[in-house]
């Protein structure tokens, strides 16, 4: 069998860095025309989604006679790249067998390494049957907008590999997450005659206790073996018109992080019966006023599914130091291609633990060995008769 092209890989994944697709804004519109045109020139059919303006979507199809869909799947956007960098967040830069740059293992690095396992598979068109996809997304760090915006077209898919740095291990299950935004009533009044008035400020912390003492009671008892607990906190506070003014009102963004089994409109249930309770015990006046988008709820793929069993497989063959299931503490959009009916897990060279920070790096072995367990991976699920 061929091998992949290490050169050839660095040399695209120092193109796809270059595009400045940090999110909030994204516009990932001109990293999916790269894509698209790599695709392209390797013979894929392909679909350049501009879901929204400025933000794409770039589905690469290949098929090859009867047989299971199988899908590709990551993002091409990346968290602001910030400060602390030792150079150009934006130039990929080789040092000591590593790659540097924003994206370089989330997810830029995992996305590059499935196009050199997609051109392999490719070149190898007797070995396996059924239709082979490259779908890479928009707006995974924020909403995950570009995953779900796939899933409503109802795309036929039966097996999914989602990339993300997980040192290519196998992660079969990770958080969801809803964010609600919990207003807080007081009464306003001059901060000379306080009262006249109610502190919302003042309720607020009252209400603050009230969720301390439900994460602390009941929520983070709920627990699964691959991704530990689930929790509820604040993150964000805001109140208050002026100086002199008594707050009539105080904003909480609620985080909660739900696990496997957990069914989201049963948590928002209990997100209304916790402010009905706070009503009650403390006299305290509060609603949900919205939901913030996030990247949605928790999921988790059967131990003894194929392509579990086959993911662990291929990162064995290939070297991968972790080799029993895995679940991430935070999400992805593995849970968007399971609602759209794929069985899927989610395998990528790098480091979780270096995403999001200054001087986030890809190894360069586990880079091009991604690629392999990529291709294996999609062998062992659309095998030839």
């Amino acid at each position: 069998m061929t091998g992949p092209d290490a050169s050839r890989m660095k040399a695209d994944l120092a193109r796809l860095v270059s595009f400045k697709t940090e999110n909030p804004p994204g516009e990932e519109i001109k990293a999916a025309q790269f894509l698209d045109s790599l695709f392209r020139e390797q013979g894929f059919a392909t679909e350049l989604d501009e879901y929204k303006p400025g933000r794409a979507n770039i589905i690469a199809r290949l098929e090859n006679g009867d047989g299971p869909v199988f899908a590709f799947n990551t993002h091409m956007d990346v968290v602001p790249a910030g400060e602390g960098w030792s150079g150009n967040p934006f130039g990929l830069r080789e040092q000591d067998g590593k790659l540097f740059g924003r994206g370089a293992c989330d997810a830029k690095g995992p996305l590059i390494a499935m196009v050199e396992a997609m051109r392999l598979l490719y070149a190898q068109r007797a070995s396996w049957r059924g239709t082979l996809l490259g779908v890479f997304v928009g707006d995974e760090e924020v909403a995950s907008e570009g995953a779900k915006h796939y899933a409503a077209l109802r795309p036929t898919v039966d097996f999914a590999v989602i990339g993300e740095p997980t040192s290519n291990a196998t992660v079969i299950a990770h958080k969801g997450s809803l964010r609600p935004w919990v207003r807080i009533h007081g009464v306003s009044a001059h901060s000379g005659t306080p009262d006249l008035g109610k502190n919302a400020i003042y309720e607020a912390a009252r209400f603050i206790g009230i969720v301390e003492n439900y994460h602390r009671d009941t929520v983070r008892h709920r627990t699964h073996p691959l991704v530990g607990g689930a929790s509820l906190t604040i993150t964000r506070a805001k109140a208050g018109t002026a100086d002199n003014v008594l707050p009539d009102a105080c904003d909480l963004l609620l985080d909660r992080r739900m696990v496997p089994g957990e069914d989201e409109a049963a948590v928002v249930a209990e997100l209304n019966a916790l402010i009905l309770r706070a009503a009650t015990v403390a006299g305290v006046r509060a609603e949900i006023i919205e939901f913030k988008p996030t990247t949605g709820a928790a999921t988790e793929t059967a131990a003894t599914h194929p392509i579990v069993i086959a993911s662990l497989a291929a990162s064995k063959r290939h070297g991968a130091a972790i080799t029993e299931p895995q679940g991430f503490q935070g999400g992805c959009d593995l849970v968007h291609f399971r609602n759209a009916g794929a069985q899927g897990t989610v395998i990528g060279p790098g480091s979780l633990v270096l995403a999001h920070k200054p001087n986030e790096y890809v190894p360069i072995d586990e880079f091009v060995t991604a690629s392999l367990i990529y291709r294996d991976v999609a062998l062992d699920m659309m095998k030839a008769d």
